[in-house]
């Protein structure tokens, strides 16, 4: 190769590197939003109500027009192709589904995707395309990596039912409904209470008490968000009377290795983590490795997907102690037959998606929500008010029992204590009996519950 290649060469390895930093940082910095996946008033509107129900009469054959429903997915963001698309997926199917049967009581949904690309300008894009110029009805199970759209979605009035809560804005503004309820006063001034954000230290009690567990690790990179999420961790566990551990690695050339052996001299019965996917699978290598066992390596909702066998080939010990915790039924429950219907579905209808995973199964619950609360209403008044009458009543809503009970309240002030229960399942390479391993419930995830302290923290 020539000098005059050699400069050339170099700019692309360095462009690479930079690329790979770049995505590696955004993975690591989506930590920092992950224990709002771990919780648990009208305003005014650019869309009136009665100006959307005279352009949808409800009334005649116009009565059979399709209803437009919008999904906004982090489908291309830095964090990686199938971090955000779950959700969308799971939603696609049920509508493919409910379509399929006759549409919403004989009308068909038209359900309307954007991708915006991980970015809050990408996001206010999808927000101009799906609400202002196509005029969706509601959007559904909505995953963004930056929800700058989220104050305009609000102050157009329309619902977003059944939504990823990534970042505070499920917590912070009117007509945004998580997947998993909220109990803030939802005001727009600010998320939570004056700006703190409420969560309960039930995954920690429930390996207290049901696997024995007393000491614990949490593993963090050398990086502001990663040791943040870190710290949220740590206080809880401290909070449930477990000896922590804390363990950080550097992000640029981290050495798993040592921290597996500082795992095993200490005795850690359980493993958190604040990293990245990637660190995930490094660390669980370097744990079989040196020979640390643990009771639980415990995960988060994010990573309960099909992937496991990919993901952590070259971990086999570490791959079956791996455990996580949700607040859905765990989507290989295959038992159960919502959790049947649903993965029916997405074979039926998104076979091309070779990934299952419990983010799927939420958007599937997301989109029944918002198919349960159009139902509510009365044939010749379908309207958004209609509909978030049902989003904001005091029932809880289970999805048919792939939701913990979950409901909107507006609490003037943050509950000290709450009874609040879990979804849990393990990884196994035998599953159920089925080919290529897969999560196994641990009990009943209704009955997983106890009463714990709420921990305030600020987004």
């Amino acid at each position: 190769m020539s000098r005059a290649a050699d400069p050339a060469r170099h700019r692309r390895a360095a462009a690479t590197h930079r690329a790979a930093a770049r995505t590696a940082v955004a993975r690591v910095a989506l930590l920092a939003l992950l224990p709002l996946l771990a919780l648990g008033a009208a305003c005014g509107s650019r869309l009136p109500e009665s100006d959307f129900a005279s352009r949808r009469p409800a009334t005649g054959t116009a009565d059979r027009a399709p209803l437009r429903v919008g999904i906004i997915a982090s489908a291309t963001s830095p964090v990686g192709g199938e971090a955000f698309t779950g959700p969308r997926d799971g939603a696609l199917a049920y509508f493919a589904s409910l379509n399929a049967s006759g549409g919403l009581d004989g009308r068909p949904v038209e359900v309307l995707t954007c991708d915006d690309g991980g970015s809050g300008v990408g996001n206010n894009t999808c927000f101009r395309e799906l609400v202002q110029d196509r005029e969706v009805f509601a959007l559904v199970a909505t995953t963004a990596l930056d929800y700058a759209a989220a104050p305009r979605v609000s102050e157009a009035g329309v619902p977003d039912i059944g939504g990823q809560p990534i970042g505070p804005a499920y917590d912070t503004y009117p007509h945004l409904y998580s997947i998993y309820g909220s109990s803030a006063p939802r005001t727009g001034a600010s998320p939570g209470w004056d700006g703190v954000m409420y969560g309960g230290t039930e995954v920690y009690r429930y390996f207290k008490e049901r696997e024995g567990a007393r000491t614990a690790a949490v593993v963090a990179y050398n990086q502001s968000a990663s040791a943040a999420y870190a710290r949220l961790i740590t206080e809880g566990l401290r909070a449930e009377g477990y000896r922590v551990i804390g363990e950080q690695v550097d992000f640029a050339l981290p050495n798993f290795r040592a921290v597996a052996a500082d795992l095993r001299a200490q005795g850690a019965d359980l493993v958190f983590d604040a990293l990245d996917s990637h660190g995930n699978a490094r660390l669980c290598e370097a744990m079989d490795a040196v020979g640390a066992t643990v009771t639980a390596k415990v995960t988060n909702v994010q990573n309960w997907n099909s992937a496991v066998p990919r993901d952590y080939r070259s971990a086999p010990r570490c791959r079956n102690a791996l455990w996580v915790t949700g607040s859905s039924r765990n989507f290989d429950e295959t038992s159960h037959p919502a959790v049947r219907e649903f993965r029916e579905a997405m074979d039926t209808h998104m076979g091309d998606v070779s990934l299952r995973s419990q983010w799927q199964l939420e958007g599937w619950a997301a989109a029944m929500w918002f198919t349960d609360a159009a139902r509510s209403c009365p044939a010749d008044d379908l309207t958004r008010e209609c509909v978030e009458r049902f989003m904001n009543r005091d029932e809880p809503y289970t999805a048919g029992g792939l939701l913990l009970p979950a409901r909107f309240r507006h609490l003037p002030e943050p509950p000290r204590t709450s009874r609040a229960c879990l979804s849990v399942a393990r990884w196994s390479d035998t599953g159920t009996g089925g080919a290529g391993g897969g999560w196994v419930s641990q009990g009943e995830m209704t009955e997983n519950c106890a009463t714990v302290p709420q921990l305030g923290y600020r987004p």
